[in-house]
């Protein structure tokens, strides 16, 4: 919650500072995809920690974060435009420590209650989406306190989001999950009398070199079929969310519609995001994470269609195209992380995931960065209508997970029947 109110701070006013700083609505942009940049590679960075446990990458991640909010206030008052990409690349951190984190509830959580739990901390992210941008009147009365311009004043409260967090966790995340968990699995190997091959495998997992934590888990992905399925599907729903909405604003600019419908719209695309979120974990929980994908990438395709298709000046199909937008990826981010969290052993489990958030952030970055391009060549309908191209591999591969799936259950019982 500290993490998130942190971020929805800073990242009401990172385009609008950008553009005071560069004059450009190009470069404005590139500052906001240099902090997805900056969280993809920060993940990468806590996932390789992870023979460390969960707290120091979460700590670490903040502390990144913050500093790189103090730079974006140095940057402010030289008035430097590539000072701030820098900024905005450090501040990225903190959403890698916010994303991280649903990983960490998961390292302790029964599998019956794993997505469901992690669905939680997914969820508390709502109320910094939506306390956070309503801190810019605060941040601005602050920088007029230390006398600093204006549009830094709401990155002085993302600081103190991320201090707060990175205190909370080095202080109260103990015993750490993952060590902890780690160490009940060896318990419970010696306690079945397992081989000492057995053993050794899960102390060499817990004591991956840091240098190859990326290779290692891009090693464990490929060999697993349910792992790959996952990753690519929050990939490409990541990349699919951000390609559309971010140009959403824009394209309901040019047909008219006021800021204040554009804002209803926007927020009700975060609510779809983030306050159901605890829904699609029971709903994982009980009919299992791959018919939720199935239902994410559903709702996916759906409200692209109805973006495109929809006036953009606050008609139904269009708002409800952009709520849409925000469940599927919802669903998609929920079910995904818990299938690939099932679908692989704890000593490889966090640099895997670290692995995931990393292609999600570059994807959502990389889409960011073409979304606009795009629309300038092809107008918002072709525009959208091409990011429902991403969505074709990771269908495919989540069908071809389930067949696998339903061909193993098929033999085992088939197996067990000959045997009887």
């Amino acid at each position: 919650m500290l993490g998130g109110l942190g971020v929805g701070a800073g990242v009401t006013v990172t385009t609008l500072l950008a553009f005071e700083l560069s004059g450009s609505a190009a470069l404005a942009g590139l500052a906001a995809s240099a902090s997805a940049f900056g969280a993809g590679v920060a993940a990468a960075a806590i996932g390789a920690s992870s023979r460390f446990g969960r707290r120091p990458g979460l700590v670490g991640g903040y502390v990144v974060g913050l500093i790189g909010a103090s730079v974006a206030v140095a940057a402010a008052v030289i008035g430097s435009f590539p000072l701030m990409v820098v900024a905005t690349f450090l501040f990225g951190s903190s959403n890698a420590s916010n994303l991280q984190a649903r990983y960490a509830v998961t390292d302790l959580a029964t599998p019956g209650r794993r997505a469901s739990d992690l669905s939680i901390v997914v969820w508390a992210t709502t109320v910094g989406a939506v306390l956070g941008p309503n801190l810019t009147g605060p941040g601005v009365a602050a920088a007029g306190l230390l006398g600093v311009p204006e549009l830094s004043g709401p990155y002085l409260l993302s600081a103190a989001g991320f201090a707060a967090a990175a205190l909370l966790l080095l202080i109260g995340l103990r015993p750490d999950p993952l060590l902890l968990a780690r160490r009940l699995e060896r318990a419970d190997a010696r306690a079945a009398d397992a081989e000492s091959d057995v053993a050794d495998a899960a102390v060499a997992a817990d004591s991956t070199p840091p240098g190859e934590g990326l290779r290692a888990a891009f090693a464990v992905v490929a060999a697993s079929p349910s792992a790959r399925a996952a990753v690519a599907t929050i990939a490409a729903a990541h990349a699919v969310m951000v390609g559309v909405m971010v140009m959403t604003p824009v394209h309901m600019g040019h047909y008219g519609a006021d800021v204040r419908l554009i804002g209803i719209t926007i927020s009700l695309h975060i609510l779809g995001m983030y306050a159901f979120s605890p829904v699609f974990g029971r709903l994982t929980d009980r009919f299992g994470p791959r018919a939720v994908l199935g239902l994410g990438l559903g709702q996916l395709l759906v409200a692209v269609a109805l973006a495109a298709l929809s006036t953009p000046r606050g008609g139904a199909g269009f708002l409800l195209g952009l709520l849409l937008l925000g469940t599927g990826w919802s669903a998609a981010l929920i079910a995904s992380s818990a299938l690939l969290t099932a679908s692989l052993p704890i000593g490889s489990r966090a640099q895997a995931q670290g692995l995931s958030d990393l292609g999600m952030n570059v994807a959502g970055g990389s889409a960011g960065a073409l979304s606009g391009v795009l629309m300038t060549l092809l107008g918002f309908p072709l525009m959208a209508a091409t990011t429902i191209l991403l969505l074709l591999v990771p269908a495919s591969l989540v069908l071809a997970d389930v067949r696998r799936v339903r061909a193993e259950a098929l033999r085992a019982s088939t197996g067990a029947g000959a045997s009887v």
